[in-house]
């Protein structure tokens, strides 16, 4: 069973954990895991492209010219897809790009990025995310403390308004709920920040 020190914003040791081997200390199964990112990343398309076909585009209502005797090709409708101003082939509308993964998948996913986290030590244990001051350095020496360096990610079982208003002009950080944990977040960050509140909810809610 993987063992895992609980630090204060300070970086100094308080006390050590061990996390739960079906959550933290499964083999990562990496197909659950692509499967959930391309999910996340999917349901975020837009998915508003939009052309008109033949019979939507306004105007070619007779024909050009007659049938016989032009010596020109027959043609129906000034609007047909060859005619400059016509309707598109197979024109695009617009479509949600989401599609369904199962409950069970998504657990999966989660636990194997949460595993990946533990297994590359990029997880980080504090006991609490609450800081005092809204100042944007007193954030930077919080991260030269806890030795973060990258992308980091900060998930609080609170509200952490604070950390949120001190980290928000920092490019790399960002800060989360413990009720809005994701893969996507998770799998882009380079180190995850979670107070111990956290990492109760996550082994109450997967173990």
């Amino acid at each position: 069973m993987t063992k895992i020190d609980i630090v204060n914003l300070k970086g100094e040791k308080i006390k050590d954990v061990k996390l739960a081997e079906n959550i933290f200390g499964i083999e990562p199964n990496d197909i659950a895991l692509k499967k959930a990112i391309k999910l996340q990343l999917d349901s975020a398309r837009q998915g508003s492209q939009k052309a008109k076909t033949r019979s939507e585009v306004a105007g070619g209502g007779r024909k050009p010219f007659r049938q016989k005797g032009t010596g020109n090709a027959r043609q129906g409708s000034i609007r047909a897809p060859h005619y400059v101003g016509g309707g598109v082939v197979f024109a695009p509308t617009p479509r949600s790009y989401a599609f369904k993964m199962n409950k069970k998948e998504k657990v999966l996913a989660l636990k194997s990025a949460l595993a990946y986290l533990a297994k590359n030590k990029s997880l980080i244990i504090v006991d609490s995310l609450e800081v005092k001051t809204l100042k944007t350095k007193d954030a930077l020496n919080l991260m030269k403390n806890l030795k973060l360096e990258g992308k980091v990610l900060f998930i609080s079982s609170g509200d952490a308004n604070n950390l949120f208003m001190a980290t928000r002009n920092l490019r790399n950080v960002t800060v989360n709920k413990a009720t809005n944990l994701n893969v996507l977040d998770l799998t882009h960050s380079d180190y995850v920040v979670i107070d111990e509140a956290t990492l109760k909810q996550i082994e109450e809610a997967y173990n």
